[in-house]
């Protein structure tokens, strides 16, 4: 499998794929998407800062579904089956007659719960998958002359978390040579200025960047060279357009599509 798809081609297959679960909502179909989506990114994610996207979705999900189950168990509405275990229970105004605190936790109610926050996890899995195998430099050579400032922009805006991150473990790395590893409320201040002082020396280094290259000032649009698609692109495409209609099986063709279809045409291999 080739991983040189477009990027509008990995997202409109991960956007698809994301639909056709919700609509599916099924637990084992979400849980076998999960793994090809595991094995397309350990095979095809480049080795770059954003190919980690998938895993924090990963995270994200796992961490929603802890939420959602924990949240059951706390508040929730009767529900009938077999009691799991009781927690005392308070009881709500008469106007909010149906949910209360604690009581009777029964094994069909955590299902449920444990169902729907597992196909939500799986949808953010999604887009995770294509967050990891597109680079926001392609993706904004692809969008439209009239959006490129815009791209520009929400390039810079989405690059600027994992920057942030990566200052502050300098910044403590810095610290801990210097023998000033002691971790309280009053450290802080210790990081914060010196952050504070890198996020501003970056943004008039970026600002003096943009300026020199005549960013804002030319009438003459800046944009890239369009990257055309090839066939086995718009074959992608169109399966993915004709699973939209038939989410049940549409998952099982999306998940084993880019395993199968080559991003260049056969008059391309001759060549």
């Amino acid at each position: 499998m080739s991983p040189q798809f477009h990027p509008a081609v990995w997202w409109l297959w991960s956007l698809v794929l994301a639909i056709d679960l919700a609509r599916a909502n099924s637990s084992l179909s979400t849980f076998i998407s999960l793994g090809f989506m595991t094995v397309l990114v350990l095979t095809a994610a480049p080795q770059s800062p954003w190919s980690g996207s998938f895993w924090v979705a990963l995270k994200l999900g796992v961490w929603i579904i802890l939420v959602r189950v924990l949240i059951s168990v706390l508040v929730g509405v009767p529900y009938p089956g077999r009691t799991i275990f009781t927690l005392p229970q308070l009881s709500f105004p008469s106007w909010m007659a149906g949910i209360h605190l604690g009581g009777a936790v029964t094994a069909e109610r955590l299902s449920i719960t444990f169902h729907e926050a597992f196909v939500m996890a799986g949808v953010i899995a999604c887009f995770g998958v294509a967050s990891s195998l597109t680079s926001p430099h392609q993706i904004l050579r692809s969008i439209p002359v009239m959006l490129y400032e815009f791209g520009v922009a929400v390039v810079i805006a989405t690059t600027l978390i994992p920057q942030f991150v990566a200052a502050v473990q300098r910044i403590r790395q810095a610290q801990k040579l210097r023998g000033q590893e002691k971790k309280h409320l009053r450290n802080w201040q210790r990081i914060a200025i010196p952050l504070l002082e890198e996020s501003l020396a970056r943004a008039l280094n970026l600002a003096a960047a943009m300026d020199s290259r005549g960013y804002g000032f030319s009438r003459k649009r800046s944009h890239y060279r369009k990257a055309p698609w090839r066939f086995g692109e718009y074959v992608l495409a169109l399966i993915c357009a004709i699973t939209l209609f038939t989410p049940t099986w549409g998952i099982y063709v999306l998940l084993t599509a880019p395993f199968i279809v080559k991003p260049h045409s056969v008059l391309e291999s001759a060549r």
